[in-house]
């Protein structure tokens, strides 16, 4: 009993200590109790009054955006404020888009109902600002209870400038801070949390009830067993492409660091001549927008494209290569243009880390007696893969999202005809260009493209994570020996 309460002491005296919120709800005063529900008080009466005034302007902005009718342009659509947004969220509204019959004009008019997707939007985005909210809240009764403990102790109360000053010497890590947050939250999160609600909603394209689009519901996980239950020919089709994703990204990476690390080698020898020139001819591909460059080569080698067609002419081959139509020809050659397209952005990494591995291990290495190869595999690949562990990385990362090398050059397909299915998929789409085409087909599956970007989501960040916590660059920052 002694040791639990001297334990329950020791928190107390802690909390008592500290510039928690509790601390300052237990130990505040009238003071911060008031500023709880009057944001500023507590700086105001401690003196920091600009302050104080800031963060109960802050309150006032925020009840009257909360308060405030927000028009919506929509058929029909009443403006709601953030309150009635956030309660219209659990039904995404409750009237659907139907007609009356007009007794005295004697015709049918068109009522218009309420839009689910400007519901959910707003819904998500005052949601957030309620979060923003409650953390500068929490913010303005700790800044209170410090700066009125300061002023019980007999220390010096911070003025508006000395605030400011400070935000420019001890603090400037939340001053740099601040709008990178802001844009995170406002072009990362607010979009993903919306995406993510979609997910579980019924919103897509359906032929038997077409006011889907306007009109949806949740639907729970309804979307996800669609996606990944057994024996359907969706969920065939989404380990399919997710093979394919994983595969094209493992090449496409792969072979552009092991491909361009070993012309980066070839040109940085001694016994290589104009190394200069090389990298300048190397370099022309990241001079020329890739878009260009992709659309040409899909022209190029298109089935009517002048590559297949010389072939053919010239007695190279004896029918059509058909380097787009055939599944194997298409994956292969997306591979193998991107190759052309990112090895040159390798070489110009590698020859970076070249100059500054140290000569005196290649100097040791070759009074060994080691030959080149051990060299490479010794001191060369293993400094390489320790630097470049982010970049690789990054680079998977962003090859499972390689939407314009696949979009520009085969557009996904070719065709997948062994899967009958309501969201069909190509024999090249990778997830983000299989998301993209079920948004913005004719009929779209909105909530299945949710489902696919989520699920995208986890892969990468796993993915991600585990690799690089796994790797040297994360267990040994001090640097390579």
């Amino acid at each position: 009993m002694s040791n639990q309460l001297t334990k329950a002491d020791g928190i107390r005296k802690r909390l008592e200590n500290s510039n928690s919120l509790t601390a300052a709800l237990l130990n505040g005063g009238p003071a911060v109790w008031l500023s709880c529900l009057v944001m500023g008080f507590g700086n105001i009466v401690a003196g920091q009054f600009i302050k104080g005034l800031m963060f109960f302007a802050i309150e006032v902005g925020f009840f009257y955006i909360m308060g405030t009718p927000i028009f919506v342009d929509a058929p029909s659509m009443t403006p709601h404020t953030g309150i009635e947004w956030i309660q219209l969220l659990p039904s995404l509204g409750d009237r659907v888009d139907g007609e009356i019959w007009n007794e005295d004009d004697f015709i049918y008019e068109t009522v218009f109902g309420d839009r689910s997707q400007q519901i959910l939007l707003y819904g998500v985005v005052f949601i957030c600002i309620c979060l923003a909210f409650i953390v500068i809240w929490r913010a303005s009764v700790r800044s209170g209870y410090e700066a009125i403990s300061n002023r019980r102790a007999g220390k010096k109360v911070l003025s508006f400038w000395g605030d400011i000053k400070a935000l420019f010497d001890e603090k400037i890590h939340k001053l740099l801070m601040i709008l990178p947050f802001m844009a995170l939250i406002v072009f990362t999160v607010v979009p993903l949390v919306y995406m993510i609600c979609m997910a579980f909603t019924n919103y897509s394209y359906s032929d038997s009830v077409p006011s889907t689009l306007n009109h949806f519901d949740w639907v729970g996980f309804d979307t996800f067993k669609q996606l990944f239950a057994s024996g359907s020919a969706l969920a065939e089709q989404f380990w399919s492409v997710l093979a394919w994703t994983l595969t094209w990204a493992f090449f496409a990476t792969f072979l552009n660091f092991f491909l361009g690390t070993f012309v980066a080698i070839i040109i940085n020898r001694p016994t290589t001549k104009l190394k200069g020139l090389w990298r300048t001819i190397m370099s022309i591909t990241i001079a020329v927008p890739q878009f260009v460059s992709l659309l040409i080569i899909a022209k190029m080698f298109s089935d009517e494209g002048i590559i297949d067609k010389m072939l053919y002419n010239y007695g190279f081959v004896d029918e059509s290569v058909r380097f787009m139509s055939k599944p194997v020809n298409a994956k292969v050659f997306v591979i193998l243009i991107n190759l052309w397209v990112g090895i040159p952005y390798t070489i110009m990494q590698v020859t970076g880390i070249l100059k500054n591995i140290p000569a005196d291990l290649y100097e040791a290495a070759r009074i060994d007696g080691a030959n080149a190869v051990q060299q490479f595999m010794n001191i060369t690949l293993p400094y390489m893969i320790f630097v470049l562990t982010p970049y690789i990385i990054t680079s998977f990362t962003g090859n499972i999202n390689n939407f314009n090398v696949i979009f520009l050059l085969t557009g996904g397909g070719p065709p997948n005809m062994e899967v009958v299915s309501s969201a069909p998929a190509g024999h090249t789409d990778l997830l983000v260009t299989w998301l993209y085409n079920l948004s913005m087909q004719a009929q779209p599956k909105y909530n299945i493209a949710a489902v696919i970007g989520i699920f995208t989501f986890i892969v990468l960040a796993v993915l991600s994570l585990v690799t690089y916590r796994s790797s040297g660059s994360y267990k040994d920052e001090e640097g390579f020996k």
